[in-house]
């Protein structure tokens, strides 16, 4: 797409292509400074009257050759140049689009057209003046009155055809990706209609947006590796969270009845399509409110999303998912037994092993059924849930801060949300005890003891908030990340984080 015209000798050194251009681009702009004592970079404005997209729809009448009389001020990037002679046609693209741009001798004087001819590049940042036309191919332009090169680009935009493709230019250069596919520009706008749809329901919901520590002195609120740093002047180590939701239980104690934040936490575990070590993530508190109303929040808030990008069907990668509710709502036990005809509520915690081995799953020794039957959930049932489904009655081994079930303490008043065979919410009844909160950070402290570095830590300070009192609490956390995933078909969640964790080169 460059179409440079400045040439030199470099007997000896060996360039790349890339470094060529660059070199003829930098010794370009120093000539542009001299020569015409012209800074591309001036602390310079542009008086933007219209978008592009704008133009194209408000002058897509226009009949061939017919010219509008209304003076048009533009501004975009020059995404190619085609010059022949005294006349030259360039694709300007802004954020809503692209097009077409004429350039005449006559129209702009021998002066500017040879300034333009000279110096501007592809990559280059125009800054536009004129009049709306059809020309006789039917190709909607302006043609250009008045211009200003705005910004030099020193490097060539990449060929459509060339790089593009590679995930790997395409992440660690988002920027280079985000000129070149339109469709990823428009990925991240979706990104933002489900965020601000998030927080329209909530807020519908009143519930107020909060902003609690990134720092803290415990990573808790989840089990999960963390991110630890060291803070100087305190002298002490200190962890990027990997949840809010401690923090936001302790505003609950604190007299506020709903609240919810959506940002960024941080997990020092694996990397996978589907797993970035930093995500973002919607967490929600309901004072006398429990699991099954996060249920509905839930339900509401997936609809919502679906309807704001235009329909509650969706395809994801060749799979048809209907997000017209109600959702299915099922037992995780009950989901196991569809799978494997194995009833973990009636089993011995004997025949639980012996079904394990026999299906090879992989347990310790002494395992319950209940420390098993989300082993097999995991392997046998979680593949399946394609369809918006809630799964609930979780083992209280695994869900140390729900509360318990009252017909069946051995499982918790907790739900996950499945869409595609992936996890997209979490929620609970939140554990109000502190007595039985107690006793459970404790056993999750043995875990850890015994090399359990995922074991969730003691926080005391938490402890000591619900002794004061908090009322009976629903609580959920909604992946921010996996749901644009599924609403924009993106096959990996590095498609819709603008700027995913890469490995240095």
């Amino acid at each position: 797409m460059s179409d440079d015209n400045v040439t030199h000798d470099n007997i000896g050194v060996t360039e790349t292509p890339e470094e060529e251009i660059f070199r003829q681009r930098k010794d370009k702009l120093d000539r542009l400074r001299a020569e015409e004592g012209y800074d591309p970079y001036a602390n310079d404005c542009w008086d933007v009257r219209q978008k592009l997209s704008e133009i194209r729809e408000k002058y897509d009448s226009l009949a061939a050759e017919e010219v509008s009389g209304d003076e048009l001020s533009s501004a975009g990037r020059v995404i190619a140049l085609r010059r022949h002679g005294k006349a030259a046609f360039i694709d300007l693209m802004d954020e809503s689009g692209t097009l077409q741009l004429f350039f005449h001798q006559g129209e702009l004087g021998e002066e500017r057209y040879g300034f333009f001819k000279k110096w501007v590049d592809s990559g280059d940042f125009l800054g536009v003046k004129g009049n709306a036309f059809r020309t006789k191919l039917g190709e909607l332009s302006i043609k250009v009155s008045e211009f200003s090169l705005l910004s030099k680009s020193l490097r060539a935009l990449p060929e459509k055809w060339h790089g593009l493709k590679d995930t790997e230019l395409r992440y660690r250069k988002r920027y280079i990706d985000l000129i070149a596919n339109p469709e990823v520009r428009e990925t991240f706008r979706k990104r933002a209609v489900i965020v601000r749809t998030f927080r329209e329901v909530l807020e519908r919901n009143g519930t107020l947006d909060v902003q609690t520590p990134i720092l803290s002195n415990i990573a808790g609120g989840a089990n999960a590796r963390p991110f630890m740093t060291h803070h100087n002047t305190l002298g002490i180590d200190m962890y990027l969270r990997i949840a809010t939701e401690l923090h936001l239980k302790r505003l609950i104690v604190g007299m506020f009845d709903r609240v919810y934040e959506i940002g960024s936490n941080f997990r020092n575990e694996g990397m996978s399509p589907r797993h970035n070590p930093e995500f973002t993530a919607m967490e929600v508190y309901w004072a006398y409110g429990s699991y099954r109303e996060m249920m509905s929040l839930a339900e509401e808030i997936m609809v919502a999303c679906a309807d704001a990008l235009g329909s509650r069907e969706i395809s994801y990668q060749g799979k048809e998912i209907d997000f017209e509710p109600p959702f299915r709502r099922a037992t995780m036990a009950e989901l196991v037994k569809e799978q494997t005809e194995i009833d973990f509520i009636n089993i011995s915690d004997a025949d639980a092993r012996r079904a394990a081995k026999e299906r090879g799953v992989e347990i310790s020794r002494n395992s319950a059924r209940y420390d098993i039957l989300p082993l097999f959930f995991e392997q046998f049932v979680e593949h399946t849930l394609i369809q918006p489904t809630f799964v609930f009655g979780h083992p209280t081994v695994i869900s140390p801060l729900a509360k318990r079930n009252k017909e069946n303490p051995d499982v918790t008043d907790r739900f996950e949300l499945f869409i595609n065979g992936w996890e997209i919410a979490n929620a609970f009844s939140e554990l109000n005890d502190p007595i039985d909160q107690r006793l459970r950070f404790e056993e999750q402290s043995r875990r850890k003891d015994d090399g359990d570095d995922e074991a969730h830590p003691f926080d005391e300070d938490f402890v000591n908030a619900l002794e004061y009192g908090m009322p009976p609490t629903g609580g959920m956390g909604i992946g921010i990340d996996r749901t644009v995933m599924l609403l924009t078909n993106s096959r990996s969640i590095r498609d819709v984080i603008l700027f995913p964790t890469m490995k240095p080169l």
